[in-house]
């Protein structure tokens, strides 16, 4: 067994996990700390091949080579996001239209400033990060690997410090507080794991091209090291105090318009119940359509199309979707339901033909479960909500929808009739799936909301009647101003 844990002194950790720091828009860090992060930190402590010191090498190829470990590390960390600040650059004139004209910055004459985006700060309960890897005899390079460890002074940047620990043994006292993240196909946390032969290969390269040509080397000439491996992470397990949880995040290629919602959703339904019964035959559970139940207040599955929001530029076009279990499902279902899910590889509807692959830590932000998965207080409708009665909508109506959904009951909201963030669907009444069969059920209104909560509550959250459909659906929103003024004040008791 090696065990290598990582503890993080000042109790936080900034990382880029895939590159979008640079462009703002980063709403969460690297958690856990990925593996391939950690080989670096280890290469970087004592070099390798001829610029080793005090080791051989050798003992970085068997790092390289382990595989994925089982990492202990903390369930819930806080993300966040760092503000953008400017930096004084070195230069002392700057070139336009071929003339050289002195640089300056605010605060420091002749100098100019360089917009410099720090991208999310992790900053957890629990400071150590425990890697494991079973059945591995650690015998041959536990000294070398201990000499490097004890060189280790950060891990991701530099304001990231670190003590490093490398044992054979496990004490039970280091993990007691921690989730286990384990390797698992259907995870949703992607963690980026070394590929051996070839990490250790491309890191070698690029510092021989640094030595050879100097500064003129750049990150963007070489490809990214990035193995993703799926864990199962937190959001994977359904927990006692949530109403239910997604058992598959998928990808839609190509984008659908925001005003297919209705028929996305239904096609969803309609592939999954195909796909279940193909694979393990009828009856089909009843979570997945809803009949059945012989009493009231049940939750059955929510198929939810996942339009990008949130944003400016956002044209809420449907770039992803989920299938949401509710908490009272058989392990058994949950398991079938995930690999029926996630096996689809196309959906089908009038008019509709779109391709569907299981989301693999890659794509738009919007296919990303912690864009729907994070705590906020405060949540916006993407998609606008079903109303569950007629009449007024008051504060005390939608605790009702809130409780009917699994929720704590808000303490405030506003509603409107157009959206209330960017990129939200503004769909016309006949595009809210109102089907003349369903009488005056079929007749009842709809709106955009903004809900705030007494605490942060951990998404996704769909309130209203159309919840199974997909409606209601929410973002979390962290900065109340993004909400149009037109849309009133927050109604409270």
């Amino acid at each position: 067994m090696l065990i290598i844990s990582a503890e993080f002194l000042h109790g936080t950790y900034r990382a880029d996990p895939d590159g979008g720091a640079v462009t703002g828009r980063a709403e969460a860090g690297e958690w856990p700390p990925s593996v391939a992060r950690l080989l670096a930190a280890f290469v970087a402590a004592d070099g390798m091949g001829d610029d080793c010191r005090f080791t051989s090498g050798t003992e970085l190829e068997f790092l390289e080579g382990l595989g994925p470990p089982v990492i202990h590390a903390d369930a819930s960390p806080h993300h966040q996001r760092l503000e953008p600040r400017y930096v004084v650059q070195a230069f002392k004139s700057v070139t336009k239209i071929g003339k050289e004209y002195p640089s300056n910055h605010q605060e420091y004459p002749a100098r100019k400033g360089a917009l410099v985006r720090p991208g999310v700060r992790v900053a957890v309960k629990h400071q150590k990060v425990v890697y494991v890897w079973h059945d591995i005899d650690p015998t041959s390079w536990l000294e070398s690997l201990r000499l490097r460890a004890a060189r280790i002074g950060y891990l991701g940047c530099a304001d990231s410090p670190i003590r490093v620990r490398v044992a054979a043994t496990l004490d039970d006292g280091d993990t007691g507080a921690l989730h286990t993240f384990h390797p698992r196909a259907e995870g949703t946390c992607m963690v980026s794991v070394p590929r051996p032969g070839r990490h250790l290969a491309a890191l070698a390269a690029a510092y021989e091209s640094w030595l050879r040509d100097g500064t003129s080397v750049s990150r963007s000439q070489f490809p990214a090291l990035r193995n993703l491996t799926a864990y199962a992470g937190p959001d994977d397990t359904i927990d006692k105090d949530e109403a239910g949880a997604v058992v598959a995040w998928l990808r839609l290629e190509p984008g659908v318009p925001g005003r297919r919602i209705a028929d996305v959703t239904a096609a969803l339904k309609a592939a999954t119940m195909s796909r279940y019964q193909r694979l393990y035959g009828d009856p089909l559970p009843r979570e997945l359509h809803g009949h059945g139940f012989e009493s009231k207040g049940f939750e059955i599955a929510r198929y939810l199309a996942l339009p990008n929001v949130g944003h400016p530029h956002s044209d809420g076009r449907i770039l992803g979707a989920a299938v949401w279990l509710p908490r009272d499902c058989d392990n058994a279902v949950v398991e079938r339901v995930r690999s029926a899910a996630r096996s689809l590889d196309l959906l089908r509807g009038p008019k509709l033909e779109v391709k569907v692959a299981p989301w693999r830590g890659d794509g738009p932000l919007t296919a990303r479960p912690n864009r729907w998965r994070r705590k906020s207080a405060t949540w916006v409708t993407a998609v606008p909500a079903i109303h569950e009665r007629f009449g007024r909508l008051t504060l005390f109506e939608l605790q009702r929808w809130c409780r009917h959904a699994g929720l704590p009951e808000p303490v405030a909201f506003r509603r409107a009739r157009v959206p209330l963030v960017g990129g939200a669907l503004n769909l016309h009444p006949s595009q809210v799936d109102r089907d003349a069969s369903h009488g005056r059920d079929a007749a009842k209104p709809y709106s955009h909301i903004a809900v705030r909560f007494a605490e942060a509550v951990r998404g996704p959250v769909v309130i209203g009647g159309g919840r199974s459909r997909g409606f209601g659906l929410c973002i979390p929103l962290d900065d109340e101003s993004a909400a149009p003024r037109d849309a009133g004040r927050w109604q409270k008791p």
